[in-house]
């Protein structure tokens, strides 16, 4: 009887024995489903065990038995590179501007090389678009003027387009960006074999920019006061802001910065014409767009002597008002880098850029004398405005990163006339007294820094 249950006994237990590697397995698969399903309902997704991976893997068996791997790439997506559209250029004896026009922005890396006799190659300075192919018709170009021998462009990389130009005899040379449109300009600055009493009398226009106005020397009937010396000031280029698509700032009744400033612009032109006799050349005489890097490269071109460059302000709070002169330089105050921003249509971070930039740009800039000349225009810009309109309100002058006024070689101020925001004040500036007051105050601001010139 006790051998009998022994045997019994010695029967279950291996049962069980044999059984017992069963039972784990189902209790963690049970286990592991609580887990999936805790993980589930806190992430939203339950994550894949290696026995899961299995399965799929052994339930993806093709027709020959084969295991059909899944593959998951993540790829960045990629932009396209930018396109290198055009390379123009402007040069007098001391000066070489290169602008390189691209249909978006791009990342650019320069640097100058010393001539390598072992090859024959000349000094250089090579630029790399980076992100950047090569548009069609776009060419090598050859440099006149003892600077540069000549720009030569192409596509080094797959994504990298180079600009390498070929040194004769530089001073120094600067790359900054500018946008609306894209663009990448390449100043290079020599010594000036000129003196600006010897200038030609003829005025030579840079070629394509027909928007380059020179006016005639004055008639018998127009001669400047005979009190007046010219002094060293021989040329002036008037620069009348924004212009065809660029309409600039827009007044509350529909009046356009553009308009005014044209307006302001052709009579300050022919005020200094008359009645001071001095050249003058327009950047624009009529309603057309130039981008802001022509601008100064026209101004430079032409050996100008004194860049003015007219505008409106505007602003967010509709009741600010007054009349204020800038020049290049860091912005001061936030006010001055919003106003920056919209002259130069773009925003607050890029114009943060440009700050960046111009502390490399200014290291041979006229300051002092832009400081001058703008002290003087604003002073009596008020005192001439001021004698019609008792309520003109003078802000001052101010100091500011300017594209319109980055490159140029000579004194350079950006005058706000008035506030096209504001009501009252965009009235006046849509009146042809107030057009003319104000052309009359900017031309005795001139008057008085030639006449405190040595």
């Amino acid at each position: 009887m006790k051998l009998k249950s022994a045997a019994t006994c010695l029967t279950m237990l291996l049962v069980v024995a044999l059984a017992l590697p069963l039972f784990p397995a189902t209790a963690a698969s049970g286990m592991e489903g609580e887990r999936d399903k805790g993980a589930l309902q806190k992430n939203g997704k339950a994550p894949l065990k290696k026995t899961a991976v299995k399965k799929r893997t052994a339930k993806s068996k093709g027709a020959k038995g084969k295991n059909r791997k899944r593959k998951v790439i993540y790829r960045k997506k990629q932009l396209k590179p930018a396109v290198v559209n055009e390379m123009r250029h402007w040069t007098n004896p001391d000066y070489v501007r290169i602008v390189l026009s691209v249909d978006r922005e791009v990342e650019v890396e320069h640097h100058q090389l010393p001539a390598d006799l072992a090859a024959g190659l000349p000094p250089r300075i090579y630029i790399d678009l980076k992100g950047a192919r090569l548009g069609k018709g776009v060419r090598d170009i050859p440099v006149a003027g003892g600077l540069l021998k000549v720009a030569r462009i192409g596509q080094y990389q797959k994504d990298v387009v180079r600009v390498v130009l070929d040194i004769e005899n530089i001073k120094d040379y600067k790359v900054f960006p500018l946008e609306d449109p894209s663009r990448v300009v390449i100043d290079v600055k020599g010594e000036r074999p000129v003196e600006i009493s010897r200038l030609e009398p003829v005025i030579q226009v840079p070629p394509g920019v027909a928007a380059a106005v020179p006016l005639p020397k004055p008639t018998d009937d127009a001669r400047p006061a005979a009190d007046f010396k010219p002094a060293k000031i021989r040329r002036i280029v008037v620069d009348p802001g924004h212009g065809g698509k660029d309409s600039g700032a827009l007044g509350p009744g529909g009046v356009m910065e553009k308009d005014v400033a044209l307006k302001v612009a052709l009579k300050l032109a022919k005020k200094l014409h008359d009645e001071l006799g001095i050249d003058v050349v327009m950047t624009r005489s009529t309603d057309i767009f130039i981008p802001l890097d022509e601008r100064t490269a026209i101004a430079n071109k032409v050996n100008a002597d004194l860049f003015v460059s007219i505008h409106a302000n505007a602003s967010l709070n509709k009741s600010t008002e007054g009349m204020e002169t800038y020049y290049l330089n860091l912005a001061k105050t936030d006010k001055a880098a919003q106003v920056a921003a919209r002259e130069n249509n773009t925003s607050l971070e890029k114009v943060s850029v440009l700050q960046a930039i111009l502390f490399d740009l200014m290291a041979n800039y006229k300051i002092n004398d832009s400081a001058q000349l703008a002290a003087e225009v604003q002073q009596e810009l008020f005192k001439r405005v001021g004698r019609e309109y008792r309520s003109v309100r003078s802000n001052g002058v101010k100091q500011g990163p300017f594209y319109v006024l980055v490159g140029a070689t000579m004194p350079s101020i950006l005058v706000e006339t008035a506030f096209i925001s504001n009501e009252q004040e965009e009235k006046r500036l849509a009146d042809a007294k107030y057009q003319d007051a104000t052309a009359a105050g900017i031309l005795n601001g001139i008057k008085a820094y030639i006449a405190a010139l040595k």
